[in-house]
């Protein structure tokens, strides 16, 4: 059984629809991308699955549990942590604060200070600014911050929207590194990714979505070698 199922999934903004009937699913331990161009569905996709947004038709199953009409608070104890594009840290809060916010829904005190370890092991830069403001980081260590406070819930699936926006090549790489490490550890990903390249680097397998439509799926490694995935996505 899939760990995360989406099934023949609608979703509408008005009269237009965003979503036109994608299916695929996410196995435990994989990274799975999720790419294509601007306004293709990715983050439609992952706000639909995190319960931000309701579809009209069409189911998400989490470990076996239809969530499609749970709100997103109890999704995110349920055990789905979600990386949103622009990175959405609390400008005023200090990194500190904003880590034990990641952190919310638990209530295991001693667990959540070797999560904040953890983390800090992961992230050292995140330590040597635990007591600055976030909105005064640069974007790299935002989108540290932002995957660093997903990973305080303890998620058994990540979701990442858009991890490399406005990054420098140095910190994209940095980045996906981290991903990977991730990963590793034993966290699910689900990564949508504009970046395609990097994407499928880093993944076991990915789908690419084209105006609210899957149009091809497979392993990364054949997408990477792929034609058409090379002329559309990879500049080559």
């Amino acid at each position: 059984m899939a760990m995360l199922e989406i099934k023949d999934l609608e979703v509408y903004y008005g009269v237009i629809q965003a979503i036109k009937g994608i299916s695929f699913e996410v196995n435990q331990g994989e990274v799975i991308a999720l790419i294509g161009a601007n306004g293709a569905g990715k983050t439609t996709t992952l706000h639909t699955i995190t319960g931000l947004i309701s579809p009209k038709k069409g189911s998400v199953t989490f470990e076996g549990k239809d969530i499609t009409k749970v709100p997103a608070h109890k999704i995110v104890s349920m055990g789905m942590a979600h990386v949103p594009e622009g990175r959405r840290v609390f400008a005023e809060l200090s990194v500190y604060e904003n880590l034990k916010m990641g952190a919310y829904t638990r209530k295991d005190k001693s667990e959540i200070e070797e999560s904040l370890a953890n983390v800090y092991k992961r992230f050292p830069r995140l330590e040597e600014r635990k007591n600055q403001m976030a909105g005064t980081l640069s974007g790299g260590e935002q989108q540290m911050l932002a995957m660093g406070r997903a990973l305080m819930s303890r998620p058994k699936i990540i979701l990442m929207d858009e991890p490399s926006m406005g990054l420098s090549p140095i910190l994209v790489n940095e980045i996906f590194d981290i991903i990977r490490s991730v990963s590793e550890s034993g966290t699910t990903v689900l990564l949508v990714e504009q970046n395609a390249k990097k994407a499928l680097s880093i993944a076991d397998r990915a789908y690419v979505l084209e105006t609210g439509r899957i149009t091809m799926e497979g392993n990364a490694k054949d997408l990477l070698e792929d034609d058409s995935i090379k002329k559309a996505y990879l500049g080559e």
